[in-house]
């Protein structure tokens, strides 16, 4: 038996994080994974999407953009196993990276299963070997989500799949359905179709993004379709089936029932928590009744000594959330310091084309507290370094209390986004208003003056619009 200060049950952005500031804290710390450091995210995830979703966006220039950039190919090849290549190799280059970091701060790695068998002991069942016995006074849960599909329709890993095995697939179809307009289903949307796939996508929710503000799921909305591919908002799947040709959609829109036809379906509804088959509820850990774990805003679980954090408490499922809480976590633990995080401030993005980013309110969510609203919105059209990025569909929206300038959120779509966000957090977190950022002095040119334009109009100093 080995004994511990913290073990961390689960490898991912969560819990390789909490690991790392457990051992900074002065905490002996293992971490126990089944499958791989990084989790879903660096390994099958965030991380090679994100290669892929950049190899895209070069096919969908030279393809569709050529002429308006001064390339000229008449025989123009794409081959998309080198871009999968890539993004394995920048995934399996960051994994490396957290196993140097476990090494560096003294983590003893286990492989394996983790069961709980009492509230400070964990077993872990590697595939092969012997079963290892750990124990420590705080253990914190980071076990992550699963995809789930559609009830009565079968994943069979080659003409029905999830984004697991979409990710892994180093060949293209010739077509495809996508069931679900969330972030997974429009980002493979974006791959596929600037590789020349066919793509549907079919959300059964109104429009593409069903979480943002709706002027950006319109954007994107309009985006797509202008890019050719099929989208079908507020329809309903009612059944999919697998044939050697390929795969059959049947759905039910506003105008009744129909079917689609593709070389492959690809499901991206959302996820389940990894809550079963670790010993949680024998120790006495509650769980909602969807599987998440309970927690209070230190991360404590309702026993002592087990915390948990990310998907698995179904909070916010987004890597950095997942370590955000990590870091509290450990430091509740430790007894040190920390914060209290908001989930409703926490940066969102999506790295489709054109990307998304959001955080807080929408002006609607907004309106529903009680406030009165003043928005701002600038359109990355007005923008000169959109303009020469040849990249300028969409717009910053700024959603500020009017009269204090109080920042509550805001709602991006456009190049880049994603990479805007942090300015607006900071400032939102430190209490700086639409007034100071618009006070604030941004390089020219730059997409981050639509940032600045954004919260001049709303403080009703618009200069450019």
């Amino acid at each position: 038996m080995k004994e511990y200060d913290v073990i961390v049950i689960g490898a991912g952005p969560g819990g390789y994080v909490a690991a790392i500031r457990s051992a900074q804290l002065g905490k002996k710390t293992a971490i126990v994974e089944k499958r791989f450091l990084g989790g879903v995210c660096l390994n099958i995830g965030c991380i090679p999407s994100k290669a892929l979703l950049k190899s895209a966006d070069v096919a969908h220039t030279l393809r569709e953009r050529g002429k308006e950039f001064g390339f000229k190919m008449d025989n123009l090849e794409l081959d998309y196993s080198v871009a999968f290549d890539r993004s394995r190799k920048v995934s399996e280059r960051l994994v490396r990276g957290i196993g140097f970091l476990m090494k560096k701060n003294k983590i003893d790695v286990h492989i394996g299963a983790a069961m709980l068998t009492a509230k400070d002991t964990v077993e872990v069942i590697p595939e092969e070997g012997e079963v290892e016995t750990l124990k420590a006074k705080d253990i914190i849960i980071a076990t992550g989500s699963h995809p789930f599909s559609i009830p009565g329709v079968e994943l069979d890993g080659e003409k029905i799949i999830d984004y697991e095995t979409a990710i892994m697939r180093d060949t293209l179809p010739s077509s495809a359905v996508i069931i679900g307009g969330g972030a997974l289903g429009v980002e493979f949307a974006t791959v596929w179709n600037a590789y020349g796939v066919e793509v549907t996508i079919v959300e059964m929710l109104d429009t593409l993004l069903p979480l943002e503000d709706e002027v950006v799921s319109k954007e994107v909305e309009k985006a797509y379709k202008k890019r050719g591919i099929n989208v079908m908002s507020g329809t309903k799947v009612k059944g999919v089936k697998a044939s050697k040709q390929g795969t059959t959609v049947t759905v039910e829109t506003k105008d009744g029932e129909e079917t689609i036809n593709a070389d492959l379906t690809m499901v991206a509804i959302g996820f389940k928590p990894n809550s079963k088959g670790l010993g949680l509820e024998e120790v006495g850990v509650k769980l909602t009744e969807r599987g998440h774990i309970e927690i209070d805003e230190r991360m404590a679980t309702s026993v002592d000594g087990i915390w948990a954090i990310g998907d698995v408490t179904g909070k916010l499922l987004l890597a950095h959330v997942a370590s955000a809480m990590g870091i509290v976590a450990a430091e509740n633990i430790a007894g040190v310091e920390t914060v209290t995080l908001d989930y409703d401030m926490m940066p969102r993005a999506t790295y489709c084309h054109p990307q998304t980013a959001s955080f807080g309110y929408t002006e609607a969510q907004a309106k529903e507290k009680g406030y009165d609203v003043s928005v701002g919105e600038f359109p990355f059209q007005a923008n000169g370094k959109a303009l020469g990025l040849g990249d300028y569909q969409g717009f910053v929206k700024i959603v500020s209390d009017k009269k204090y300038g109080e920042i509550l959120g805001a709602h991006m779509v456009g190049p880049d986004v994603s990479e805007l966000l942090p300015e607006l957090t900071l400032a939102q977190r430190f209490e700086l208003t639409t007034h100071e950022i618009a006070r604030n002095v941004h390089a020219h040119p730059t997409l981050s003056e639509a940032i600045m334009e954004a919260a001049e109009g709303a403080a009703g100093e618009a200069i450019h619009i």
